[in-house]
């Protein structure tokens, strides 16, 4: 069943244009709201999605009246193809999921998405190891200082305080100077039990039927020398079918490509080449509205 999806940003917009293109395409039932797409709350958008059933394909007339950016266009992408419907855009002939080429577009920007996060995350994480060695400290500040727990050590060992009696002193709560006490303890119960049935393991040693301890001639297993990229690749496509996960996908998105005839990927060229363009005026206007040159 083609179902359609029409939105514009603003009460003064018209979606008659929408609408009629939409019916032409032969959509039988279409979901239209006037609202911003900046929003994640379209109440159109969540009725659309839960009326699918499989098989339905979603058509727009362009891709930015359903998302907003490309990590918006992907999520929306993936909730159809779990519930197996596909996605069809007027405008953009290449975002068509029930085609071999259009799954292989989103694919790749799939792919560019995930190195954006995985660039994002690997920046994080040096901005912070930086920060650490400057000696910036992350988290809450502690509610005492190191002299102030010392201080609270003399008055409890020394002068014979309570601990609330020191709390009080300090201003703060009891419990929360019975942690930091508690945490100043060089080894605590737990990690002295640990600690034993470590050493325990390690004078034990690895079991073997003999003395001469394993083999040298053995071969290691496939997963200590190969990546798993590797062992996908090495699979043949009965076994292939029956992995979960993003590296399997990708390896049989690949093997569905190398099986394309020499019009198929020329076809698939062309779209990609229309998906790189359509990426890049969405870039460009992304950084126009953020007033980035």
């Amino acid at each position: 069943m083609q179902i359609g999806y029409a939105r514009v940003s603003t009460d003064a917009q018209d979606l008659t244009t929408q609408r009629e293109l939409l019916a032409a395409a032969g959509c039988q039932r279409i979901f239209a709201e006037k609202i911003t797409g900046t929003r994640a709350d379209r109440p159109e958008l969540a009725r659309m999605i839960d009326h699918l059933r499989a098989g339905d394909v979603v058509t727009v007339t362009s891709l930015d009246r359903l998302a907003r950016s490309t990590r918006d266009l992907l999520d929306i992408a993936e909730r159809l193809q779990a519930i197996g419907a596909g996605l069809r855009s007027l405008s953009e002939p290449w975002a068509d999921t029930t085609s071999p080429a259009g799954k292989m577009v989103l694919t790749v920007f799939a792919g560019i998405a995930e190195f954006e996060r995985s660039l994002i995350v690997e920046r994080t994480r040096r901005g912070r190891e930086a920060a650490r060695r400057r000696g910036v400290q992350f988290g809450r500040r502690p509610a005492l200082t190191p002299a102030q727990i010392e201080h609270a050590r003399e008055l409890i060992d020394r002068d014979g305080r309570t601990v609330k009696e020191a709390a009080e002193l300090l201003a703060v709560h009891r419990s929360t100077l019975y942690r930091v006490l508690a945490r100043g303890e060089e080894v605590t119960k737990t990690d002295a039990r640990r600690r034993a049935v470590d050493d325990e393991r390690q004078e034990e040693g690895p079991a073997f039927l003999d003395d001469e301890g394993p083999a040298n001639d053995l071969p290691l297993p496939p997963y200590r020398t190969q990546s798993l990229p590797q062992i996908l690749a090495a699979l043949p496509d009965d076994e292939l079918a029956s992995w979960p996960g993003e590296l399997a996908d990708q390896e049989r998105e690949r093997r569905r490509v190398r099986a394309l005839t020499p019009g198929e990927l020329a076809g698939l060229r062309e779209d990609m080449a229309e998906a790189s363009a359509w990426m890049r005026a969405e870039l460009t206007r992304r950084r126009t509205e953020k007033g980035q040159p």
